[in-house]
């Protein structure tokens, strides 16, 4: 079992920045690939962005490439999400995910087996 919970969202205006954090605890942070996803008012869960167990590799939607940048700490068993340049329609909730290595696919979110309670953020134009 791996327990993730979310920090770091709030209001902000558009073009601000915000940081989000994804403090784990349980079996080894180091073992797992972790995500980001986020779900908007009305709209179906997206995939933001994922990184690698040994952080060597990102991936990002293209609606946020470019904006956002993944990273982790293994040492700290904290996943971050750096996100600039923050625009309206990035008006989510926004969840940490953690999946076992081995598929390729990262934007599909069914293959993440544990997931945070998600935190809030809104963008203002």
């Amino acid at each position: 079992q791996v327990q993730l919970v979310e920090s770091g969202g709030g209001l902000v205006q558009a073009g601000g920045s915000l940081r989000l954090s994804c403090a784990a605890s349980g079996r080894a942070f180091s073992n797992y690939d972790l995500g980001w996803s986020r779900q908007a008012p009305g709209k179906e869960r997206e995939f933001v962005a994922a990184i690698t167990w040994s952080a060597s590799s990102a991936y990002y939607a293209d609606s946020v490439k470019g904006r956002f940048t993944i990273s982790r700490d293994n040492t700290m068993n904290t996943l971050y999400l750096q996100m600039n340049s923050l625009k309206p329609e990035d008006t989510a909730v926004y969840y940490c995910a953690a999946r076992r290595p081995g598929y390729s696919d990262y934007e599909n979110l069914r293959h993440y087996d544990y997931w945070g309670q998600g935190t809030e953020v809104t963008v203002s134009s």
